[in-house]
């Protein structure tokens, strides 16, 4: 699985309509709109999931808005691990999360 080296690389779009290439999103329809919470999460997941190329990181992840949106990201455990060792401040905002809902409740 591949992880980028740093979250400052990741300088992908923040608004608009993102088509994904057809490697990374096999469906007929591959156009997200980024201003859709749900579909800015379910690109990113699907981006983190099957990237294989540092390319593909960069060009379609935004480093703030990965930051940003980890918390909500539905990945396998093994991707989110990954992540998280390389990104400590990915973790941090998980568990920064999980306790802000902790005290909520």
């Amino acid at each position: 699985m591949l992880v980028a080296g740093t979250l400052t690389e990741l300088t992908g779009p923040t608004s608009g309509l993102v088509e994904l290439p057809l490697r990374l999103w096999w469906n007929p329809q591959r156009a997200f709109d980024l201003s859709q919470h749900t579909m800015l999460l379910w690109m990113y997941e699907n981006v983190l999931r099957e990237a294989v190329r540092i390319t593909e990181l960069r060009d379609h992840l935004h480093g703030p808005t990965l930051l940003r949106l980890w918390p909500e990201l539905n990945l396998p455990r093994a991707v989110r691990a990954a992540w998280e060792a390389r990104h400590p401040a990915l973790h941090r905002t998980t568990t920064l999360t999980a306790a802000d809902t902790a005290l909520a409740a």
